[in-house]
């Protein structure tokens, strides 16, 4: 069950990193909320969508690694 809940994170991770790629006009409020004191920008979103790919490729390489 641990396992289950880690990887629904990581998907959940990619798919917001691919949503803040794709529509960052869509996803505005949702980081206005999640960095408070400082505005949400395009290029903040998008930085985070590239480092939610790369950590997921990273994390997926991972697990790849660990099943063999």
């Amino acid at each position: 069950m641990e396992n289950l809940i880690f990887y629904l994170i990581v998907q959940l991770n990619l798919i917001f990193g691919v949503a803040g790629l794709m529509w960052p006009d869509k996803l505005m409020p949702v980081f206005g909320l999640l960095m408070f004191p400082w505005p949400a920008s395009h290029r903040a979103i998008r930085t985070h969508g590239f480092v939610a790919i790369v950590g997921y490729l990273f994390v997926l390489g991972k697990i790849l690694v660990t099943v063999r």
